[in-house]
């Protein structure tokens, strides 16, 4: 699994980076610190997972999900933050991400988690996952 890492936090990336180096079969691709560069690091590396973090400099990673989401071959999208879980699924809802996970809660196995759900269960055209 392909995977794009967007956070502009550089010491929380590296820790998303350590925790997708962890995870059997996914590798991280490229990264991005703004919802802009998510933008065009995603069109360049056509990954199959985008980690992304809500509150990025420029447009929010709500918005450059959407924007994603509206792609030829759109990724699977899984928002990352600091709100509660209750708090995060609104955000799902509000962006057509596939899943929401707190920042202290990602490790190998939620990433696995979500990466596994949006495969099964995949809304519309998003997700790959083959």
């Amino acid at each position: 699994v392909r995977v794009l890492v967007v956070d502009d936090q550089e010491a929380f990336l590296r820790a998303v980076i350590a925790a997708v180096g962890e995870t059997a079969c996914f590798e991280v691709v490229g990264q991005a610190s703004s919802g802009e560069e998510s933008l065009i690091v995603a069109a360049e590396l056509l990954p199959d997972l985008v980690l992304m973090d809500m509150n990025l400099p420029g447009i929010s990673g709500l918005e450059a999900t959407r924007r994603l989401l509206r792609t030829e071959c759109p990724p699977v999208v899984v928002l990352l933050s600091t709100y509660d879980e209750d708090a995060g699924q609104q955000f799902v809802l509000e962006s057509g991400a596939t899943a929401y996970v707190t920042k202290s809660a990602l490790g190998p196995d939620r990433l696995e988690e979500a990466w596994f759900t949006a495969v099964r269960h995949p809304s519309g055209d998003r997700g790959r996952g083959s």
